[in-house]
């Protein structure tokens, strides 16, 4: 079976109408590429209709406050993408005068470019038959071949790219390589896939073997490590609070954030006053504290889970320079605090 053909004539039959596919700007396709990573189609296409309308050239981005970068992709997650993306959009403006790099070597030597994603654009914009490898790859090709090597070790990382190159349509490779993820996507999906109609049924290792819910095989993820915030919502009777910007290195960098105190255990609420953190962040300031949350919300990260408690605090005068709360939704922030602050009600 001509394995390569039959994807690309699948694709053309059934591929999603998405607005990055009307266009072979790479710019855009791009900026496709970098939202949608480690994101759902239905979740990421309004992320990416607002930076394609937001700033629709590489020098409208390039030109923008990276705060206001960071506003636009809240809660998109893995913030680092964005910070990645605004540097590159710099780079291409300005060391490149806006031409966006044409071949493989180059692309991915742009920050936050990785070889998928090199691969991708230099395959659909310059058609450069450079393969395609994500998760959707990995599991119709393991799934098709029968591989269970894993696709988180180094071994398997480097037999797949092989085994992509070699299958790769070198005539058409920008269509070949969507084909094959459309594919993952939406029909060797990763559970109840519909192999009753799959065009590659015929030939399929794991359908043959009954082992389609096995694949891909992935090592063990690293532990999961569980932290307790508790986020200490000030408010002062001239309607101010205080709101800092992480400047540790991080997933949050450079967004907002309520002051935070990190416990190795849940804080109770009879303990929150002798807390020595807390007495000593008020020391010699009168205020009445109460729990917005009686119950830990816990956020769910990939390497850690925060059980995480609201504190409001109400003071006479803030310890320190404030600012309105009236301002507070025009700060980029982590989903966790943006969803608190569109929940409460502040008194403005």
């Amino acid at each position: 079976m001509d394995f390569n053909k039959v994807l690309t004539n699948w694709y053309s039959a059934n591929k999603r109408e998405l607005p990055w596919r009307n266009t072979k700007n790479p710019y855009y396709i791009w900026l496709s590429e970098i939202i949608m990573q480690q994101t759902q189609i239905k979740q990421g296409l309004p992320y990416y209709e607002s930076f394609a309308s937001n700033y629709p050239t590489v020098f409208d981005l390039a030109n923008a406050e990276e705060q206001a970068v960071l506003k636009l992709w809240q809660g998109l997650g893995y913030y680092s993408r964005a910070r990645n993306l605004h540097a590159s959009a710099k780079h291409v403006a300005k060391e490149l005068k806006g031409v966006f790099p044409s071949a493989y070597s180059d692309i991915i030597k742009l920050k936050g470019v990785g070889d998928y994603t090199a691969s991708a654009i230099a395959s659909i914009c310059f058609d450069e038959p450079t393969a395609v490898v994500d998760g959707n790859v990995y599991r119709v090709l393991s799934r098709y071949f029968g591989i269970d090597t894993p696709i988180n070790s180094s071994k398997g990382i480097k037999e797949f790219k092989t085994l992509a190159t070699s299958l790769i349509d070198t005539e058409n490779p920008g269509d070949y390589n969507q084909a094959l993820m459309e594919f993952g996507a939406t029909q060797c999906k990763p559970k109840n896939p519909y192999c009753n109609v799959c065009p590659l049924k015929g030939s399929c290792v794991a359908l043959q073997k009954g082992t389609i819910d096995n694949l891909p095989v992935k090592l063990k993820k690293t532990k999961v490590t569980k932290k307790h915030f508790n986020f200490l919502v000030l408010m002062s009777s001239d309607k101010k609070t205080l709101f800092e910007q992480r400047t540790s290195k991080g997933i949050w960098l450079n967004l907002y954030q309520f002051p935070l105190i990190e416990t190795e255990q849940e804080l109770p609420s009879e303990d929150f006053k002798t807390h020595p953190e807390i007495s000593s962040y008020f020391k010699d300031i009168k205020f009445e504290y109460s729990l917005y949350n009686s119950k830990v919300l816990v956020h769910k990260l990939s390497h850690q889970h925060l059980y995480t408690k609201f504190w409001i605090i109400e003071v006479d005068k803030l310890p320190m320079q404030g600012i309105p709360i009236s301002e507070l939704k025009s700060y980029p922030t982590p989903i966790l605090i943006g969803n608190f602050i569109e929940e409460f009600s502040f008194p403005i």
